[in-house]
């Protein structure tokens, strides 16, 4: 068990996640908090370096790490989080001030959850250009997400997406869980997905 608090981030190819991160790792820092970061691919660093590149001048670039999982993204969120878990504690050796990191999935498809053993608080995002029926296809990853994020909501009237219909079925599958829509892209809708993080979160970590 890390000890540190974890925020995973998961969600299908090309919706969002890498956006979300590079939106959200500013907005935590200027509230006062220490982050990292821990992108995992299957065969390359791409996503870590794109990272540490748009941080510059935000964080230290040894506060963003790659796990190259070897196998399919839930592998390594999953099944067997020891890589991503060893990136962790070896981030926190260094940076013992740190309050929380994120941890991005490579992409995966709608069943993909967190074990718990590696992340605190799950965070599950999907893309309006995936189509308004998404929140009620009951994935895992909708239905068990501590927080659902509907992100390019600025492409709705461009797919077909009706926003509310989302809305609508995201509460129905997901009861008192919140939802989020965002266009990350803009930073459109990032701040109360960090202000979940923090109150979820940041918040409870700090409790005695």
């Amino acid at each position: 068990m890390t000890n540190v608090a974890t925020v995973g981030l998961g969600g299908p190819v090309g919706s969002g996640k890498t956006t979300l991160v590079r939106k959200l790792v500013p907005e935590l820092v200027e509230a006062g908090y220490e982050v990292g970061v821990v992108a995992n691919d299957i065969m390359t660093q791409e996503d870590a370096d794109h990272l540490r590149e748009s941080f510059a001048g935000t964080l230290d670039p040894e506060l963003v790490r790659g796990v190259e999982t070897g196998a399919c993204p839930h592998t390594g969120i999953r099944e067997d989080p020891s890589m991503n878990l060893a990136e962790i504690d070896e981030m926190t050796a260094e940076y013992p001030e740190l309050d929380v990191v994120l941890l991005e999935s490579g992409g995966d498809n709608l069943a993909a959850t967190f074990n718990p053993e590696l992340a605190d608080y799950f965070i599950f995002v999907i893309s309006v250009a995936e189509g308004d029926d998404i929140p009620r296809k009951r994935g895992p990853g909708v239905t068990q997400a501590d927080l659902l994020v509907i992100n390019k909501t600025d492409l709705a009237p461009h797919v077909d997406a009706d926003l509310e219909v989302m809305e609508r079925d995201a509460e129905a599958v997901r009861g008192d869980d919140p939802t989020c829509f965002t266009d990350c892209k803009a930073g459109d809708g990032v701040e109360p997905v960090a202000k979940y993080i923090e109150e979820s979160v940041l918040f409870a970590a700090q409790s005695p």
